[in-house]
């Protein structure tokens, strides 16, 4: 038997805290969506102010990171590159969902939805630097 770390609800409180902190800091209203390593939301937040998409958006920016073990943007990238058979996918290939990567491990991913994408992104690494001190968002060999 293969034993790893897992998500749970605590991390996922201290991420929201931590990312609802950030954006205040910076005047934000975000919606931030936590999810576990096989993509079902283990938490949620909106912000007063957020607009009624963004929740769905954030669920699907972590979606995206928790089933591929990628960051978002990396999806992205690829898409504005060239590599247009990545849009065929059930992804949503648009920065802001970031893996969350312990021990070598995804245990889940985070998205963020409400500002610029490069904005979402800071609240996601801000919440979990915040429950993750030596986390990474890419799987040693990536």
């Amino acid at each position: 038997m293969r034993l790893k770390p897992v998500i749970i609800l605590d991390d996922a409180k201290k991420m929201l805290a931590a990312g609802e902190a950030e954006a205040i800091k910076n005047n934000w209203n975000i919606v931030i969506a936590i999810l576990d390593d096989a993509g079902i939301l283990v938490a949620l937040h909106r912000m007063d102010g957020a607009r009624p998409g963004n929740p769905e958006i954030a669920i699907q920016k972590a979606r995206t990171s928790a089933l591929t073990q990628r960051s978002s943007k990396i999806w992205e990238d690829w898409v504005n590159g060239g590599k247009i058979s990545s849009t065929t996918m059930p992804l949503l290939t648009v920065r802001g969902g970031l893996p969350i990567i312990i021990e070598g491990e995804c245990v889940g991913s985070i998205g963020v939805s409400g500002v610029a994408s490069h904005q979402d992104e800071q609240v996601a690494i801000a919440a979990i630097a915040a429950a993750f001190p030596n986390y990474s968002t890419v799987r040693p060999g990536d």
